[in-house]
């Protein structure tokens, strides 16, 4: 219904300097209210549902790898115009496109789990 699936609607919510399509802000914002509703919640609680301790968290530095991975994150949507979510989601709809970006999506995730977190 709101179009996150539709690579076009997704490019012209980003398109600010061309003809801007700002209907998926209502997606975000919505997003973003059951988040903080959901968030709000949480706080109140001592400890999660179906776990001991709440995971939250705790860097708030903003490093280098941070800046890359969303640049990364930021073409890869721009340039397709899916987001991993809506993305999985069009797998359905059997889009040689798609296919193309979950695999490199995937392929990025796998990379990064083996390179990117040295414990």
């Amino acid at each position: 219904m709101s179009g996150m699936t539709q690579p076009t609607k997704v490019i012209g919510f980003l398109d600010f300097f061309g003809k801007w399509d700002p209907t998926l802000a209502f997606v975000i914002a919505g997003a973003v209210g059951v988040h903080a509703f959901g968030y709000w919640f949480m706080k109140k609680r001592s400890k999660p549902f179906f776990t001991q301790f709440f995971q939250l968290p705790t860097v708030q530095s903003i490093d280098a790898k941070l800046v890359i991975g969303s640049v990364l994150f930021g073409v890869g949507w721009g340039l397709s115009g899916y987001c991993p979510g809506p993305a999985f989601a069009s797998l359905v709809g059997f889009n040689g496109g798609v296919y193309v970006f979950v695999g490199f999506m995937l392929l990025g995730m796998f990379i990064e789990s083996k390179l990117g977190r040295k414990k």
